[in-house]
């Protein structure tokens, strides 16, 4: 059987849930090399196959903490990983060994992640007397189980009582079970979850049968109002989370972050890398000040003053959006730096962000599409102001090019047209470094004319290097939320709100533990990649970052060893040392 065949037939049989000898059977239903394209790969329908029975199993097994949803997202993951050790990884073309290997790692990380996740359940436990059955509840409505109303409703009843007596002992004695705020926060977290879940399992039985309805009502509303009591209780009492100024996160711990950058493909620990964030803070503070100086100001917090009060009109930042969009497109194009497709261009929309949702988030958010943070004349005095001021025109002039083009809309661009099977690798340190890498480009080959332009590029790359130093800070147990507030304040020139949001933003469970260093990590990474290749004549600064983006998402390691043609046979590359000085 051929190779391309074999796996095809391999993707076929895992599909089928078929025992992995079966692959030689299913070839007869893959279709015969002469049959493929001649440019074909290999692997991508194989990574394609994937991606789809995962997308088929999470949205089956989709319940809070559930059991089964473990149990069934392992066999998948191991008995892949028992398909992609059939496959002879050095008779692959390079393209096929990239997603030959980032399958492999995927699927290993995933597999830990499900022992890391099962292990901060196991911690938050002890507060959630009684939630495993409900659990097993959901989870049998999703394996299409009927319920018998009479153990449902002795169920429904038994758990309340168990919640109940628990949230007496507490309301008597907060500390009684020694539980930190931060496990306290999970668990409420956790019990929402499973509420909403519970009242998808009743809402499916409810009025539709009489008998269960006759039953289970009453338990159910009851425990229904005692769930909500008692994660109110977790919050405001044993979290301390009752004053909504107050940020919580859930710290992972040194081990934890040492095995995330590993799967990144970093080679430096934690402090290594917060040694880095300083360097790189320091050298933006430098800059500032030369920027300071000639604008006529002896201090750079003043000059950041006087950036921060040049903001547009109310109603006006749309219009200033579109005409920094087309300012960075044209630079790109005459300078020759990188393909524009004339449809890229215009396939985005802009969008304002609510009052509301700039609560969390006071600038710029990006993608396929801009949102655009500007106040509304509804918010108070104060926050109205804080948003101008955070908004100004300096700052914005950075933020557009990076939420556009050539940051996040020309990736989503070239990711739907090239190797879209690589989504399953996408990596903030892919994604939000090259964005960043492109402020340092663009910063490197004097975009910013001004010097208060230079001030608005510089209070990113400061606030992107401050990430990394509040974010680890905080994972390694080192450092609060109040604390990482007060560093964007002091060391950046954030506006106190503004600051707030950020930290906010960063922990409340939306982003993983290295998403906020992997922006000024991940343009580092592309920064020592463009001086390998590009400023030793070996690529054209247009051919060096055409490839990158279609070569797909992936670890910036791996972009690297792609695009000098290493082989990848004998596993992905975990040692790149990328940065320009000792740390």
């Amino acid at each position: 059987m051929t190779t391309t065949r074999r796996l095809l037939a391999i993707a076929l049989a895992a599909a089928l849930a078929l025992p992995a000898t079966a692959a030689a059977q299913a070839a007869s239903l893959v279709p015969a090399l002469d049959e493929m394209p001649a440019s074909a790969q290999r692997m991508a329908p194989v990574v394609a196959r994937f991606r789809a029975d995962l997308a088929s199993l999470e949205r089956v097994n989709d319940i809070t903490a559930g059991v089964t949803r473990e149990a069934a997202l392992r066999r998948l993951y191991t008995g892949w990983q028992a398909r992609l050790e059939e496959v002879d990884a050095a008779g692959l073309a390079l393209e096929d060994q990239v997603d030959h290997a980032l399958l492999q790692r995927d699927l290993a990380y995933r597999l830990g992640q499900l022992d890391f996740s099962r292990e901060r359940y196991r911690q938050a436990a002890p507060l959630l007397p009684g939630v495993d059955a409900l659990i097993a509840l959901a989870e049998a409505r999703r394996a299409l189980a009927y319920p018998d109303g009479r153990t449902s409703a002795e169920q429904l009843d038994r758990s309340r009582r168990e919640l109940a007596a628990l949230q007496a002992r507490l309301e008597k004695d907060p500390k009684a079970l020694g539980t930190s705020p931060i496990v306290a926060n999970r668990a409420a977290k956790l019990l929402d979850g499973v509420r909403s879940d519970l009242k998808e399992w009743y809402g499916f039985h409810a009025g539709y049968d009489p008998q269960f309805s006759w039953w289970a009502r009453q338990p159910y509303e009851a425990l229904d109002k005692q769930m909500e009591s008692h994660a109110k209780l977790l919050r405001d009492k044993l979290a301390g989370a009752n004053d909504p100024e107050t940020i919580i996160g859930d710290p992972i711990g040194r081990d934890a972050l040492v095995a995330d950058l590993r799967h990144e493909l970093i080679a430096y620990t934690p402090e290594q890398l917060i040694a880095l964030a300083e360097r790189e803070l320091a050298w933006c503070q430098q800059e500032m000040e030369k920027a300071a100086r000639d604008m006529g100001q002896s201090d750079w917090r003043q000059a950041l003053e006087i950036v921060k009060s040049r903001h547009p009109a109310p109603g006006d930042q749309p219009r200033l959006v579109v005409e920094l969009a087309d300012e960075a497109i044209r630079y790109l194009e005459e300078n020759d730096l990188v393909t524009v497709p004339e449809l890229a261009k215009r396939d985005w929309r802009m969008t304002m962000l609510t009052p509301e949702y700039q609560l969390q988030a006071p600038f710029f958010l990006g993608g396929q599409d801009v949102w655009v943070a500007y106040p509304t004349d509804t918010m108070p005095h104060d926050k109205k102001l804080m948003a101008l001021r955070g908004n100004n025109r300096h700052f914005s002039r950075a933020v557009v090019h990076h939420e556009l083009i050539p940051g996040h809309h020309l990736q989503y661009f070239y990711n739907t047209r090239y190797q879209p099977q690589r989504e399953l690798f996408d990596t903030p340190f892919w994604g939000e470094g090259w964005a960043l890498y492109w402020e340092f480009r663009l910063y490197e080959r004097g975009f910013a004319k001004t010097p208060e332009d230079r001030i608005g590029m510089l209070f990113w790359r400061s606030h992107r290097a401050a990430r990394i130093l509040f974010s680890l800070g905080f994972h390694l147990g080192k450092m609060t939320p109040d604390q990482a507030v007060d560093l964007l304040v002091e060391r950046v020139g954030h506006e106190r709100e503004n600051a707030r949001a950020e930290v906010r933003r960063s922990f409340a469970g939306d982003y993983g533990p290295l998403y906020q260093i992997a922006y000024m990590v991940g343009g580092l990474q592309f920064q020592a990649l463009h001086r390998e290749l590009v400023l030793t004549g070996k690529m054209t600064e247009r051919q060096f970052h055409d490839a990158i983006l279609k070569g797909g998402p992936m670890p910036v390691a791996v972009v690297r060893a792609r695009l000098r043609g290493d082989s990848l046979a004998d596993g992905l590359p975990a040692d790149w040392k990328f940065y320009d000085a000792p740390l």
